[in-house]
């Protein structure tokens, strides 16, 4: 079992900068992709950003890609995603989720861990 725990999601304004975690327990992190979902109010769930075991390889959706970073630190079990130039559109409850596998996936079905989220609100 891995036990994820979401961090960091808040109101902001457009334009502005957050970060957030998500702490992992339980089984090795490293032995585990990392990646964020997001799912606005009335829409599907859908990948924002993934991460390999190591934080070698990273993939992002095209609508966050030049704003969002994601990074993890395999010491501090923690997977980080970086949010710059906020939008009112990436208003959602942000998940992080674990993926027992050393490459990333970009498919939600993979993953096998999944956190309670954290809202991001980003106003205009």
């Amino acid at each position: 079992q891995v036990q994820l725990a979401e961090s960091g999601g808040r109101l902001v304004q457009s334009g502005a900068s957050l970060r957030l975690s998500c702490a992992a327990s339980g089984r090795t992190f490293s032995n585990y992709a990392m990646g964020w979902f997001r799912q606005a109010p009335g829409k599907e769930r859908e990948f924002v950003a993934a991460v390999d075991w190591n934080g070698s390889i990273t993939a992002y959706a095209d609508s966050v890609k030049g704003r969002f970073t994601i990074s993890r630190d395999n010491v501090k079990n923690t997977v980080y995603l970086q949010m710059n130039s906020l939008k009112p559109e990436d208003t959602a409850v942000y998940y992080c989720a674990a993926y027992r596998g050393s490459y990333y996936s970009t498919w939600d079905y993979d993953y096998n861990y999944w956190g309670q989220g954290t809202q991001v609100t980003v106003s205009s």
